[in-house]
């Protein structure tokens, strides 16, 4: 085995993630920079792998014509290039929403959703292969966590519905199966190569995390140079309410969440989302929402109020438009920025909380 074999393996194995299996995904901006060095390479191959695997498409490290051959058979024995399969696919008659279920290296199933809209095309990408969370309204952690995805597997969901829709991805959001927080350091990894001009180039603002509130994540978050947004999914409130709901997050208090979204604001600058799904009978009552306008007030944020959407075995029941209204004209006369989010994809379970890695689809 060469020395440059050597160190690229031992590169590889620092990662945290097979990159026997997952090959070259495995890398964030930074690890593909720290591969280029230990291949003994200049600094500049990092820039021209980057555009070959994200901005050009290539699927094999044949077609990168500008790297030097050798230095691209030791990569291909090393760092494998490997791209999700497209298992599955739906297509919502209602409004073009777009749900993938796609199959990774190692044989672990993800979906993704692309959200079309005039002027720009939305990808709701999956951090993790299922979710330990466990919502009581989500789909996704029914089935509990398989495993975190790479940073390249989270990017290549956003450039291949990009490639599916022949369109320019302009806006991506961590809001498909998983929690990004608990799989931190490659979901930033993923955004960063989002943002990349040599990747996606999406912009910061244009990328956003969508957490079930971890607060050391969002302390974390809240230091990073770049301006990504973030959305918080709240639910409730109400202590005892949030609790059953979310159970992932039982021993974190609402004090010390809206500590850590202030925090968050302050330091930013950034109006961080609420996210807020509306159940019939659990969240929906006067108290319920009393509370939801003592939480917010004087907080810089925005509430995203959902309809919740229904899932399979679930008693859980969307309430009325009327009393989504009337939640909304609440915050709103309070001083709380809201909107009613409008539902995308339902009629082909490609709505919030409604992924869970099924191949029902017809390719």
């Amino acid at each position: 085995m060469t020395s440059t074999v050597r160190r690229l393996r031992t590169s590889a194995h620092s990662v945290g993630f097979p990159v026997d299996k997952i090959g070259i995904k495995a890398f964030g901006p930074q690890g593909l920079e720290r591969l280029v060095a230990q291949s003994g390479q200049p600094r500049f191959r990092a820039a021209q792998l980057t555009k070959w695997i994200y901005s050009r498409n290539a699927i094999s490290f044949d077609e990168m014509t500008d790297l030097p051959a050798a230095w691209r058979e030791t990569l291909a024995s090393t760092t494998p290039l490997t791209a999700p399969e497209l298992v599955a696919k739906q297509i919502s008659k209602l409004d073009g929403t777009r749900k993938y279920l796609w199959r990774l290296a190692d044989g672990v199933s993800v979906e993704s959703v692309g959200l079309p809209g005039p002027e720009r095309l939305t990808v709701c990408f999956s951090t993790q292969a299922g979710c330990a969370m466990g919502c009581s309204f989500c789909a996704t952690g029914a089935a509990g966590l398989t495993r975190d995805l790479a940073p390249g597997e989270m990017a290549d969901q956003v450039r291949l519905v990009g490639l599916d829709f022949e369109k320019r991805v302009t806006n991506a959001v961590a809001m498909g199966q998983g929690e990004p927080f608990a799989n931190y350091e490659a979901s930033l990894d993923a955004l960063r190569l989002m943002n990349s001009p040599d990747a996606l180039g999406i912009g910061a603002r244009h990328l956003t995390v969508s957490t079930c509130g971890l607060t050391t994540g969002i302390d974390r978050f809240a230091q990073e140079p770049e301006q990504f947004t973030l959305a918080i999914s709240l639910h409730s409130a109400v202590q005892a309410t949030r609790d059953t709901l979310m159970p992932g997050v039982r021993g974190i208090p609402l004090r010390a969440l809206r500590a850590s979204v202030s925090a968050y604001a302050e330091r930013t600058g950034r109006r961080p989302s609420f996210e807020f799904a509306l159940i019939d009978g659990v969240n929906d009552s006067d108290a319920e929402l009393g509370a939801l306008i003592e939480f917010t007030r004087g907080l810089l944020c925005h509430v995203n109020l959902i309809p919740v959407n229904t899932i399979e075995g679930s008693a859980l029941r969307r309430v009325t438009q009327q009393r989504a209204l009337e939640f909304l004209n609440a915050l709103v006369h309070s001083g709380t920025e809201s909107s009613i989010r409008t539902e995308r994809g339902a009629d082909i379970d490609a709505a919030c909380g409604q992924l869970k890695q099924t191949a029902s689809a017809e390719r």
